[in-house]
């Protein structure tokens, strides 16, 4: 059993409260939970308008497919427009670990 995730740190463009990041995270998140079948959830810099950390996960019986499940996720979310993709931290893990 493979398990992977990925934490993405993002700079939200023109936004100048929690409300207004809300309406940019959540479809983001769902859309990551949708598209790629993960689990997906913001997980850090809650209390601050301009930045969002998405934490994405996911568990297989390949390597290779979390690999690209986590790929996908990352581009995902390094080409929309609305944010800038600071930074991401990837883990990846076997059962054996």
């Amino acid at each position: 059993m493979w398990m992977g995730s990925v934490e993405l740190d993002l700079l939200l463009g023109d936004v100048h409260s929690l409300k207004e990041k809300r309406s940019l995270v959540r479809p983001l998140v769902a859309e990551l939970r949708r598209r790629f079948e993960v689990s997906a959830a913001e997980v850090d810099h809650l209390d601050l308008h301009r930045r969002a950390s998405i934490g994405v996960a996911l568990v297989s019986s390949d390597q290779h497919h979390v690999t690209e499940v986590l790929d996908a996720a990352e581009r995902f979310a390094a080409y929309r427009p609305e944010m800038e993709l600071l930074s991401a931290r990837r883990q990846l893990r076997t059962s054996e670990d």
